[in-house]
C-alpha cells in the first residue's frame, strides 16, 4: 500500500490511481467515515492521509480524489488538514511525516506561502504542550523540526522576525533559534548583535561559534546603555579571543 511521502510527492494521474484502488477495498458500510476509512486501509493516521495529499501539489487537479476520500470539495479536506497540522503534536503526524512535509513544500512558492500560514499556530501548540509537560522526546522532536525549518529554507525572514519578538526567550535558547536564523543568513549578525532583547547566553553562542567579528563586539561593548550582564559577557569574551580561546569571526 502506498506510504506517507509516496501520497505526498505522486504525480496527479499516480495519485488518483493510489486512491482508487484503495477505495475499493473500504468497507460498504463506513460511507459516512469514508476518509478515515482509506487511511485504515493505507495503514495511516487520518492525519498523515489528509496531509499527505492534501499538501500534494496536484490536489487542486483531482476532485475525484477529495470525492473519493468523502470530502464535499477541496476546501473541506484543506480544513481538516490544517486542523491537523496545527494541533498535532507527534502524535497522528510523526516527526519523520513533518520532515517529509518541509522537504517536499521547500521550493514550491504556492506551498509554502500555505505553508507561512500554518506555521506559527503549530509551533505555539507545540511549545504550550512543552511548559506543561516537560517532555523531553517532544523536545528533541521539536528541535529537529526547528533545524529543518531554517535548514530547508522555509523559515523567511518575516517568519525569523515574529520568532524573535514573540517567541519566549527561553525556547529561542533551548532550540539555538538565533544562531540557525545567523548561520542560514535569514537575519545579518550584526542586525541580531545589536538588538537589546537578544540574550548574552544567546550573542555568547555566536562568539564561540566565530559568527561575530572582534570589531562587532568591541563596538557592541562602547553601546552606552549596555546592561550590566552583557557588559561583563562581552568584556570576557573580548579577553579570551586576546589570549587565542575565543575565534575573532569573519572580517
Amino acid at each position: 500500500m502506498a506510504g506517507f511521502e509516496e501520497l505526498l510527492r505522486a504525480p496527479a494521474d499516480h495519485l488518483l490511481q493510489l486512491i482508487y484502488r484503495a477505495s475499493t477495498e473500504c468497507r460498504r458500510d463506513a460511507a459516512d467515515r469514508r476518509a478515515r476509512e482509506m487511511a485504515r486501509v493505507l495503514n495511516l493516521s487520518l492525519g498523515q492521509l489528509t496531509c499527505a495529499v492534501g499538501f500534494n501539489a496536484r490536489i487542486h487537479e483531482l476532485p475525484d480524489v477529495v470525492n473519493l476520500l468523502g470530502f464535499e470539495d477541496h476546501g473541506a479536506l484543506t480544513q481538516l488538514r490544517n486542523r491537523y497540522f496545527t494541533h498535532d503534536v507527534y502524535t497522528r503526524l510523526g516527526i519523520k511525516n513533518i520532515l517529509a512535509l518541509y522537504t517536499h513544500i521547500a521550493g514550491n512558492p504556492e506551498l509554502e506561502q500555505i505553508l507561512q500560514n500554518l506555521l506559527q499556530p503549530r509551533l505555539e501548540t507545540i511549545e504550550s504542550i512543552i511548559e506543561v509537560t516537560v517532555n523531553p522526546l517532544i523536545i528533541e522532536r521539536y528541535k529537529k523540526e526547528i533545524r529543518a525549518l531554517y535548514g530547508s529554507g522555509l523559515a523567511h525572514p518575516p517568519f525569523a522576525e515574529t520568532r524573535l519578538q514573540q517567541a519566549p526567550s527561553g525556547f529561542r535558547a533551548l532550540l539555538s533559534e538565533v544562531m540557525l536564523i545567523v548561520e542560514n543568513r535569514i537575519i545579518p549578525v550584526g542586525d541580531i548583535f545589536f538588538r537589546d532583547d537578544i540574550l548574552p547566553a544567546e550573542k555568547r553562542r555566536l562568539i564561540e561559534r566565530g559568527l561575530v567579528p572582534r570589531a562587532l563586539v568591541e563596538a557592541r561593548l562602547e553601546h552606552p546603555d549596555l546592561a550590566p550582564r552583557e557588559q561583563r559577557m562581552l568584556a570576557e569574551q573580548l579577553r579570551l579571543m586576546a589570549h587565542g580561546e575565543r575565534p575573532t569571526g569573519a572580517a
